[in-house]
Order: structure tokens, then sequence, then C-alpha cells
């Protein structure tokens, strides 16, 4: 009896001590351009703190849990100015943070890669699609949060096709990003059964996108520019640089459906999903933000989620550790879309449904139904297994 007094007391000294220890610290970077690139329409213009209002929020999330195990998460929010050294400030960052988010294009965030792999930091790629990033030009130190562009088209296609609207008008814009955006969606047409029954370019001329005569010009402009062509089931636009794809609809010359990068739109988060719990989300983030959550932001609580998920189910704060971990089979991240997210081994791309927004409404989720997988149904978006061209360095 006095023994097992005795053992209890030393369990309590035991757990007392262990509460009034340090916690440990988690610093996580956000890097990414300061400024934020306009849109067509006034009413979509990103915020300020687009991107890292969710990092932060995330946070919060970390630290209600980190409470409990005796963690602490802070942000680092670093924003580069034009002309500045990604490779430096990065490196900067990982002095003291071991994970870094990026909101970063393509080029940059290789730069930041390269410039890091021997230190360990890890890093998420929160805001860049380019497929290369997950093929060719792959990486073993960094994970994809953000769906790539070829799932984005994937997630479309497979609608499209189970709405039976398998006849494609595809509109191409004349930049390099929209180039892109179509030769993922010819694949995934191709992939899925559909037929592009003709391409047309829109050139960027560079004009002024608003002017007060805007609303006649483009509706004399559309229909012009949509008509004579053969019979199609909807209009597909790649226009990525924002230049005309918000003015199609509505101003076809046939009465055609819209997609692509407008009308129907393939996202990771749109600010009408209030399926599987998002509603507690979305209003916890409106109340700390005063503006909805947007696809940036859910992928940047995304990765910092993930970095939270893992230190606290390995109990370590060392990136090699908590990293391992994520490539492992036993993680997994809720984010509200129904089922946990998990990590592709062979590219280190997050599997997660894509949303299809109207810009009102969620109108479907992909994957669809009937498009199976032996493997994970959300493998049918993007580039499975046996197609990567990816070689983890």
């Amino acid at each position: 009896m006095i023994r097992a007094w005795i053992g209890a007391i030393g369990l309590s000294l035991m757990a007392t001590q262990a509460l009034a220890a340090d916690p440990l610290e988690i610093g996580v970077g956000y890097l990414r351009h300061a400024g934020v690139k306009p849109t067509l329409s006034l009413v979509a213009q990103p915020a300020a703190n687009d991107g890292v209002a969710g990092a932060l929020l995330a946070i919060e999330d970390n630290n209600t849990t980190g409470k409990f195990l005796n963690q602490h998460f802070t942000l680092t929010e670093v924003r580069l100015k034009e002309g500045e050294d990604v490779a430096a400030a990065a490196s900067q960052l990982a002095e003291h943070d071991g994970y870094i988010v990026l909101d970063l294009p393509a080029d940059e965030v290789l730069k930041v890669a390269d410039a890091l792999r021997a230190r360990g930091t890890v890093l998420f790629d929160a805001g860049s699609i380019d497929d290369r990033l997950r093929e060719q030009d792959c990486r073993a130190n960094v994970v994809h949060v953000g769906p790539s562009r070829s799932m984005l088209a994937d997630a479309l296609a497979q609608y499209l096709v189970w709405k039976q609207w398998k006849r494609w008008l595809l509109v191409v814009g004349s930049h390099e990003n929209d180039k892109l955006y179509a030769d993922a969606l010819r694949r995934s047409a191709s992939r899925f059964g559909a037929k592009i029954v003709q391409e047309r370019t829109f050139e960027d001329t560079g004009g002024a996108r608003r002017t007060d005569s805007g609303v006649t010009l483009i509706q004399r402009q559309m229909p012009v520019f949509t008509q004579q062509a053969p019979a199609y089931d909807v209009l597909v636009a790649a226009d990525e640089s924002e230049v005309f794809a918000a003015y199609l609809p509505y101003r076809t010359w046939d009465p055609r459906p819209v997609a692509g990068s407008a009308g129907l739109v393939p996202t990771s988060w749109d600010a009408a999903h209030d399926q599987w719990g998002a509603i507690q989300i979305q209003n916890r983030f409106l109340k700390l933000n005063s503006r909805h959550m947007t696809a940036l932001d859910m992928q940047a609580w995304t990765a910092t989620r993930m970095i939270g998920e893992a230190v606290s189910r390995t109990d370590s704060g060392d990136p090699k550790v908590v990293f391992q971990f994520i490539k492992g089979k036993d993680f997994s991240v809720a984010a509200f879309k129904g089922q946990r997210l998990t990590l592709r081994d062979w590219n280190l791309q997050l599997r997660q449904p894509i949303l299809l927004a109207d810009g009102r409404m969620v109108v479907s989720v992909s994957p669809q139904e009937g498009f199976l997988h032996q493997v994970s149904e959300l493998d049918t978006l993007g580039v499975d297994r046996p197609e990567t061209k990816c070689k983890l360095q």
C-alpha cells in the first residue's frame, strides 16, 4: 500500500515536471512575393494576406493540440521584394525554421529546393501548380500540397464526360501558362474520351482591361470571336493569365456553357464549400480575417497542418523524423474534403478531391462516380504511378 502510494507520488511529480518543461518549439517559415496579382473581376481581388492567413489559422490549430503535448508552433513570414534573391531569403529562414511553406513560381521553388537540399529543411509547395515540379523537375525535399495543373484538368474533364459534354471548343490564351493549361486539358480529353472539335487562340494585345466602354466592346467582341465553330457541347478556356476567360460566359455566339478558367472552375477550395464540416473552418477563417477563404489559403492551411499532425504523431520536431513520417503509410491529414488526404510516394504530391465551382456554389466534386482505380480513386486525378517521369533526388 505504501509502495503504491509512493509510486503514485512519483508519477505525479514526473507529470508535473513534464508540464513545467519548456515546450518543444516548432518554427515554420512562409516565403512569398510582396504584392498580389490583380484579377479581371473587382470582387475577386486577392487580399494582401492571401495564403498566409490560412497558414496562421493552422498555426492556431496546431497550438490548440500542442498545449496538451507541450509543443509550440510559430510562423515567420518573409515577403520578397522585386529582384531579391529567393535562395538567400530561404537560406536565412532555414537558419531557425526547419519547415518552409512556399508560395512561389516553379523556377523559384526549384532554386529554393536546390539551395536547401543539404540543410534538411522540408519544403511545402502551396502555390505552384506546374506539373514539371512533380515530374521531370521533382525534388526529394519538396511536398506538393496544392493540386497540379493535370489534377485540375482531370477533375474538370471527368465531370464534363460524366455529363456527356464530350465535344469541346478549346480557347487558349497566348501566354506560357495558358499553353501549359491547354496541354493538360488536351491530355485529359484524350484520357477520358472527350474530343476537342477545334482550338482557337486569344491573343493578348496588351490593351486596357477596363475602360468606360468596356461592356459594349466585349459584348461585340466575344460573340464574333466564338462564331462559326463546329458543333460543340462546352467551351473550355485555358486562361491562367486572366486576360479573356471571365468575359466568355453569356457572351458566346452559341448558347453553350463555359468551363476551365471561367464558368465551371476546378479548384482545391471555394468559399461556397460547406460539406464535411467545412462550414466550421469557413466561419472561423471569416471571423479572423473578415473575408472568405481562398484556395491558396486552404493550401497553406493544409501544409501547416501537415507539419502539426506529423509533429504530434511523432512527438518530435526533428525535420528528418517528421518528413519520414509524412512520407510513410501511416500519415494522413484531414482537410474537410470527405476523406483523409495522403501523399503519393512517387512524386510527393498530396492526393485530394477537387471542387468544381461556379463562383457561387460548388457544383460537383471529382473524382466522379465511375472513374475507378486499383489503389485510390484520387489517383485518377493527375499523373499516376505508371505514367510518372519523377525520379526523386
